[in-house]
């Protein structure tokens, strides 16, 4: 299971945040931003399960304590993140990579049905099994499928945190021409091993689920495949979830942030 780590800083929804619009895609509603005549795509996928797990539970009650202690080919790009279509801070860095040039897709794997601790005839356990990344896996096929059908010609993903998962395994299977890892969480050693496209891998100092010495094995791992083009950074001073779940008035997340979007990400995915 995710640590408090997951949930701090949650976001407040707001349906019209972003330039783009919500229409259905591959089954899954989906924001979306930049012009659909972009012919090379990639996808964003994130670790919203867990995000509205640990929200929810301790939501009203104030984020734990945790918190304190706490690539090539790709011009079209499907976003799915840890905090939900309707998160701001989401659909800004949808609309940020579509104004570089992309075609941006946020889709909904939850289907508008995050867990509800209150909600005694369905538990967590029953929940997850709804819920779980082998699902988020085959619900990204016909996302991917559907923007092909656009005219795309090449497909890339990045994921956050539990999506990190869900990327790997498109990469596993090449079902994507290249992929972006941040924060992972549940990407194990053989997972890595069985990576088959390009991929980059952004981590964070202070990160418990994916922590420095488990991102310094995946590098290690990766330097002995030279047939996959590979990049590992680990960002000093920040904790799991930087990237989407920055506090704005703190300057360093934020720069840190700008850096994994701007120098990281859109360039691995432009090269």
């Amino acid at each position: 299971m995710s640590g408090p780590q997951c949930c701090s800083n949650p976001p407040t929804l707001d349906p019209s945040a972003g330039f783009g619009h919500v229409e259905q895609l591959g089954g899954l509603p989906s924001y979306v931003s930049g012009s659909s005549d972009s012919k090379l795509a990639i996808i964003l996928i994130s670790a919203y399960l867990y995000f509205y797990l640990l929200f929810t539970i301790f939501g009203k009650r104030g984020i734990p304590s945790g918190r304190e202690r706490g690539r090539r080919f790709i011009r079209n790009l499907l976003v799915h993140d840890e905090i939900h279509i309707l998160s701001p801070k989401l659909r800004k860095l949808a609309d940020k990579v579509a104004a570089a040039g992309f075609y941006v897709v946020v889709p909904d794997f939850l289907h508008g049905d995050p867990f509800l601790f209150e909600n005694a005839d369905r538990p967590l356990p029953v929940w997850i099994m709804d819920h779980g990344t082998d699902k988020g896996f085959e619900e990204a096929k016909p996302v991917i499928e559907a923007v092909k059908s656009k005219g795309v010609s090449a497909v890339g993903a990045a994921g956050f945190c539990w999506g990190a998962k869900v990327v790997v395994q498109l990469a596993k299977y090449e079902l994507i021409q290249a992929a972006v890892i941040l924060h992972p969480y549940i990407v194990t050693v053989d997972d890595i091993k069985a990576v088959k496209v390009p991929v980059a891998v952004l981590g964070a100092e202070i990160d418990e689920m994916a922590p420095p010495e488990l991102l310094k094995q995946f590098e290690q791992v990766l330097s002995t495949k030279p047939e996959v083009d590979s990049y590992v950074k680990i960002f000093p001073k920040v904790m799991h979830g930087w990237t989407t779940r920055y506090d704005d008035e703190d300057d360093g997340a934020l720069k840190s942030a700008e850096e994994a979007h701007h120098e990281d990400l859109l360039q691995w995915f432009n090269l």
